[in-house]
């Protein structure tokens, strides 16, 4: 009994020792305000060079980071966002989806009645275009002079 419930002590221990998962975390230093990006996470990144690549990210040491494949240093990163696949799903299909009933009112309406109403086609192409490019409503964090990036441990 006491060398199983020394090997099942073994194991918690093992298990808690190996959970922990590595995450960005972004500091503000005006306010000592600290955000946690987890690993795994989908993020938009805008690099020095002007690339931007969006996708899930993984930690690959304490100085570079992973997104489709592709090295990018914590020094290399221009601005990051979270970009959860939900939201930009859910904001993206009821843009297309209000533009598209706007352009379909606005036609119907200028056929029938009033020709003005074919100037509703304008905000609806407008909202099409917006759902189509994917909007992100989250906070873009810019490392600088007073926010810094660096690559922690955390324990779940």
């Amino acid at each position: 009994m006491k060398k199983l419930s020394f090997l099942l002590l073994t194991f918690l221990l093992v298990n808690v020792v190996t959970a922990q998962n590595q995450a960005i975390k972004i500091t503000n230093q005006t306010n000592n305000k600290e955000i946690l990006i987890k690993e795994n996470r989908r993020v938009k990144i805008t690099t020095k060079a002007g690339e931007k690549i969006s996708g899930r990210f993984a930690i690959e040491n304490n100085e570079t980071i992973l997104i489709k494949n592709q090295r990018i240093a914590l020094t290399d990163i221009e601005t990051i966002k979270r970009n959860p696949f939900l939201v930009s799903i859910l904001t993206s299909g009821a843009l297309i989806y209000a533009g598209a009933i706007t352009i379909g009112f606005g036609a119907i309406i200028g056929l029938f009645s009033d020709s003005t109403a074919f100037l509703l086609t304008i905000p609806g192409a407008a909202m099409v275009y917006a759902g189509i490019k994917s909007p992100n409503f989250y906070k873009k964090y810019k490392p600088g002079t007073n926010t810094t990036l660096e690559i922690i441990s955390v324990s779940d």
